[in-house]
Parts: C-alpha cells; sequence; structure tokens
C-alpha cells in the first residue's frame, strides 16, 4: 500500500490467516498480525505479534500504516460466557479505533456478523433492523457502532463492515467441519427437519468479496458476506455426499430425542465431543441471510457450493478440517 503498513488485528485465526496469505500473495506490502493467541497458519513475511485487543494502550508504530483490518472477536456459541463476548468484542472496537486515532490511520475494514439480525425464517438484507438474541450479536452489533463513530468524526475516513454468515474453510474446525466429520463416518442425523436454512460462504470468497468492496475506495459499505441461494442444510449435506461422501447416509429424527441425547452428552462437549443443546438448535433454527449489497453490485453468482467444497478439500488435502 505505497510503502504502508497493513494491520491485522485477530490475523492468528482462521479468516486472518486467509487473509494475509491473500496479502502476502498479492504483495501488499509490510504485513503484521496482532493476536493473542499463536497463528493457525504462518504466513512467510508476514511479522507476529501477541498482543491483547482489549488493550492496546502500549502499542506503537513509528512507520505509517495504510489499513486495518479488524477481525479479533470471541466469536464460538456455545463456548464463552456472556461479558467475555462484550469485554472482548466491545472493547476491542473501542482500542482498535483508539489505535487507528493515534496513528493516523484512514482505513479501516471490521468484520462483525450476520448475529446482529438473529436468527430467522425470513430472508433478511442489509436494510433489514437487526434484532440480535445472543450475547455474542448484541457485542458485535455495539462495536459496528463504535466503528462507525470512528468514521464519522473525519471525512478522510473509510470503513468497511462485512456481515460474514458461516464461514468455512481449511483451519476452521466449526460447524461445516463438524459436519464433514460426521458424514466421512458415513451417518448425519437431521434433528426433526431438513429445510434450515443456514447461510454461508467460503473463506476465499468471503475475502474476494472484501477486496472488492475496499477497492470502491467508497467512505461507507456495510454488506453481508454470503452466498445468496438460502441454502438449507438439506443442500449442503447433498453437495457433500454428491462428490465427497458418497456413502454416507442421512436420517430425519424427532426433534425431542436429539435434544434429550444432547441434554445427556453435554458434561462431554467441553472434552470436544461437540455435542451440546445449543448447538443443536441451530440446525433447525435458520439464518436466511441474502447478500443484497453484492447481489446489486453483479458479485453474488449462484450455485458456488459445490465448487467452493472442492476448493475446501483441496486446500486441506482432502480432509477437511
Amino acid at each position: 500500500m505505497n510503502g504502508k503498513a497493513i494491520i491485522v488485528f485477530g490475523g492468528g485465526g482462521f479468516i486472518g490467516s486467509h487473509l494475509l496469505r491473500r496479502l502476502a500473495g498479492e504483495e501488499a506490502g509490510e504485513l503484521i498480525s496482532i493476536d493473542i493467541r499463536a497463528p493457525k497458519i504462518r504466513v512467510p513475511g508476514v511479522s507476529y505479534l501477541t498482543h491483547d485487543v482489549r488493550d492496546l494502550s502500549g502499542l506503537s508504530f513509528d512507520r505509517p500504516i495504510g489499513r486495518i483490518y479488524n477481525l479479533a472477536a470471541v466469536h464460538t456459541t456455545p463456548g464463552h460466557e456472556t461479558h467475555e463476548y462484550y469485554e472482548t468484542n466491545i472493547r476491542g472496537a473501542t482500542e482498535v479505533t483508539a489505535f487507528a486515532r493515534r496513528h493516523g490511520v484512514t482505513s479501516i475494514v471490521f468484520t462483525s456478523s450476520i448475529s446482529v439480525y438473529g436468527p430467522s425464517e425470513e430472508p433478511k438484507e442489509e436494510a433489514t433492523p437487526p434484532q440480535p438474541n445472543s450475547a455474542y450479536g448484541w457485542s458485535k452489533w455495539l462495536a459496528e457502532g463504535i466503528h462507525r463513530a470512528w468514521a464519522a468524526e473525519n471525512e478522510d475516513r473509510r470503513l468497511v463492515i462485512c456481515r460474514p454468515a458461516v464461514i468455512f474453510g481449511h483451519t476452521e474446525g466449526g460447524n461445516f467441519t463438524r459436519l464433514a466429520s460426521l458424514l466421512r463416518k458415513g451417518i448425519f442425523i437431521y434433528p426433526g427437519r431438513t429445510d434450515t436454512v443456514k447461510a454461508c460462504f467460503y473463506v476465499e470468497d468471503l475475502l474476494e468479496a472484501i477486496a472488492f468492496a475496499v477497492s470502491l475506495d467508497e467512505r461507507y459499505v456495510l454488506f453481508n458476506g454470503c452466498y445468496p441461494d438460502g441454502y438449507t442444510l438439506e443442500d449442503i449435506v447433498t453437495a457433500f455426499r454428491q462428490a465427497h461422501f458418497t456413502k454416507a447416509r442421512t436420517f430425519v429424527i424427532p426433534r425431542f430425542l436429539v435434544l434429550g441425547l444432547a441434554m445427556l452428552l453435554k458434561p462431554l462437549s467441553r472434552a470436544g465431543l461437540g455435542i451440546h443443546p445449543d448447538r443443536v438448535m441451530k440446525l433447525v433454527r435458520s439464518t436466511d441471510i441474502r447478500p443484497g449489497w453484492l447481489k446489486a453490485k453483479g458479485r453474488a453468482p449462484r450455485g458456488q457450493l459445490p465448487s467452493a467444497l472442492e476448493r475446501w478439500q483441496r486446500d486441506s488435502a482432502g480432509r477437511f478440517d
């Protein structure tokens, strides 16, 4: 960026690691990752610093910074106490924007979440009023406001806010990884319904959308990071089975039976079993989010899920991890 550094807060995480790999491939200049945890993927040429985003008062650089990507967040649900979402996501937004002010940074990209909308059976786009129903969703909605306040202070500042859906890809370790693991074992059980809509996006497609938004150099961009198809859980399972897990079988059983089993096995979830009542409920509550802004820009082609799974397979050497 014309000799200026790019800082990625949360660069050690899933999306951050893929972002840094992409930026390094583009020879975007000096790249600095700041995270409290070790990186999932260490990208050659990136400077990795260990720092807590909740307190950046002692962090300073003597070189110009062209852009900040703020990806740092506590996000796994379930998995954290309520206060942890607010402490990290809101305080982190406050600290990152204060850091940007001190260093004269005029461009920030912030990853929020579709959780600001809350679950819904009705399609929602960017103009839909947020209705978060979780600590994570509320913390992200409030963090958006902190970033918007920073942008409003100076007309030279540029802000891109992306609300990613369920993002999948290599090192994700979340819902799609668990689904692939179950299908590899040969069976997947639908908890009461197959038509739950789950907005989703492959990580590289997310980064392409973010790069496009940044390239427009508009003062403010807000967009949903997801495919336009309204994929159901059955659509996703079918895409996996047709090309990758052809021998896997599926069954639909009553919701109360799955929830009962999840309740019994809940104590084992901390041991990595992955079965939790809240996680089961995610499978029966739709998140029907649509990419209105990307569609308006002609950047939301349909039918991308099969090719996305193929790309994930290649990137993970067939492991879907």
